[in-house]
């Protein structure tokens, strides 16, 4: 019988951007909850880990010069430099997931997403946004995790990511979860039962 997610023998691969704080891992882990097929790629970064994270779970943390020899031996699908750190997604993890069936998310910003463009990458592109620059500012006040220094760079850059909106498939306006958890998940049931699979465009 056929499911209502999970039918692929390869899976499907969704780009996921958003500015930091507009609740892109809380709706793709709830996806992943709902659905077994659902896997979430963990990205490799420079950064230092922030109090509670867990090494495979959040990241798979490097050092920069550990991070630098996986660049030159084109381990990563995508890398990217964001606020002095690096953040790179391996390729060989994501096509051992879809070969297992799953439907892999790169949850990458803007940088990232726009060099799987220009490899012509097969993905669904989504962007994730908040209801207004403004409101974000307040969501990243109430996280307590970074100094005012830091969330203005955020902002500044969040900004500059709502600037290349048009280059996604999908855009989902996060102002109530429940409702944007909705779109997204009809987004990927759509995608699986497309006929058609189109390269990133």
């Amino acid at each position: 019988m056929q499911k209502l997610l999970g039918n692929s023998s390869k899976g499907l691969v969704f780009v996921l951007s958003a500015p930091a704080g507009t609740g892109k891992t809380t709706l793709v882990r709830m996806l992943s909850q709902e659905f077994s097929c659902i896997y979430e790629s963990v990205s490799c970064t420079t950064r230092p880990p922030r109090s509670g994270e867990v090494e495979g779970e959040d990241y798979h943390f490097l050092s920069a010069s550990a991070f630098k020899e996986k660049i030159s031996q084109g381990d990563f699908l995508e890398y990217a430099e964001v606020f002095g750190y690096y953040y790179g997604t391996s390729r060989v993890l994501v096509e051992k997931q879809q070969n297992l069936g799953k439907h892999v998310f790169l949850v990458i910003d803007t940088q990232g997403a726009l060099q799987l463009q220009s490899q012509k990458f097969v993905a669904t592109t989504i962007f994730l946004s908040p209801p207004s620059v403004e409101e974000l500012k307040e969501r990243l006040l109430k996280r307590s995790t970074e100094s005012l220094e830091v969330i203005e760079k955020r902002l500044s850059w969040a900004r500059e990511e709502l600037a290349v909106i048009d280059r996604y498939d999908y855009h989902i306006i996060n102002e109530d979860l429940t409702q944007a958890y909705a779109v997204l998940r009809s987004i990927v049931i759509a995608e699986e039962h497309r006929v058609s699979k189109k390269e990133f465009s």
